[in-house]
């Protein structure tokens, strides 16, 4: 009679046992994720191109799409203009809207300000929703530190219903200069207590340079939980802490490592929205299709 001991001998010499026997740790293999190109629009702000110009500008250089800021679109509309008009511009020059940037002040802490804040992302999300545009950065703009990231968390669920609602959705947005919401931790946390599925983070390689965060923590981050990011780099010669969003320099021309980025970021195994963002006013005295260009170019060396 074959005894329990013998048995697991005989399982444990079996070459067929040896090659299916799943590994702690080991999933299945994931593809590497696929990245589109985008231009935020602050990357040539100084050459004060129009909304239609920096349209067709990124179509020519072969970006994927763009990310424009509120401000802009609202400019556009106030000539006269129809957003109907604008969607009809970026859709005739093969060009998507990936993300727009606002400032509501949806987490204050204070009431009134928060409740300010919504009506005017409501409104914003909007005219998105008009523009196709899928997305809206939600910074912590109008808080104060220390801020009760669980209260945040609280607000962004209910901007995550809002989104659902408008068919526009937030990505939360942290900024590394900024005192009272600066770290990628902040916003781990704050997307957890929020509990929802469609939570997303929306980072960015200086924020996480400039606020401390460092890169390892984007590793912890499933695919799921990013859409779009940031990039960009900072310079080596300046102390972190001293660093200012017009020192940002292209991708691969600072200090960030880069190449691991890639690798993490290649790793989450679903399509990623590379943005460019920069406010370096050298670039701004440059001719604004060789600065979108040449981003994308350097871009594209790691991805």
């Amino acid at each position: 009679m074959t005894t329990r001991r013998n048995l697991l001998k005989t399982l444990a010499l079996s070459p067929l046992a040896i090659s299916a026997a799943p590994v702690f740790g080991q999933s299945a293999e994931k593809k590497e994720s696929s990245f589109k190109f985008s231009l935020n629009t602050s990357t040539i702000r100084g050459q004060k191109l129009s909304l239609p110009q920096i349209i067709e500008l990124t179509a020519r250089a072969g970006y994927d799409g763009f990310e424009p800021w509120m401000m802009e679109i609202q400019a556009y509309l106030e000539t006269g203009k129809s957003v109907a008009s604008l969607k009809k511009l970026a859709s005739d020059a093969g060009i998507e809207f990936f993300d727009c940037i606002g400032f509501p002040t949806w987490m204050a802490q204070d009431e009134e300000k928060s409740r300010t804040g919504f009506t005017q992302m409501e409104n914003e999300m909007g005219i998105l929703a008009e523009l196709s545009c899928p997305r809206v950065a939600a910074p912590a703009i109008g808080t104060e530190a220390p801020l009760d990231l669980l209260k945040a968390g609280e607000r962004y669920k209910k901007l995550l219903e809002l989104g659902r609602k408008t068919g526009v959705m937030p990505q939360l947005e942290f900024w590394g200069a900024f005192p009272s919401f600066f770290h990628l931790g902040q916003a781990m946390a704050v997307a957890a207590a929020a509990d929802d599925k469609d939570a997303k983070i929306l980072a960015d390689v200086y924020h996480l340079f400039r606020g401390g965060s460092g890169f390892e923590g984007m590793k912890m981050l499933d695919g799921h939980a990013i859409d779009i990011f940031h990039m960009n780099d900072f310079p080596i010669e300046i102390p972190r802490t001293e660093q200012q969003d017009k020192d940002r320099v292209f991708p691969g021309d600072g200090g960030a490592p880069m190449k691991e980025l890639a690798d993490t970021l290649k790793s989450k195994g679903k399509p990623i929205i590379l943005s460019l963002e920069l406010f370096n006013p050298t670039y701004y005295a440059m001719d604004a299709e060789y600065v979108v260009k040449t981003g994308l170019e350097k871009m594209k060396r790691f991805f």
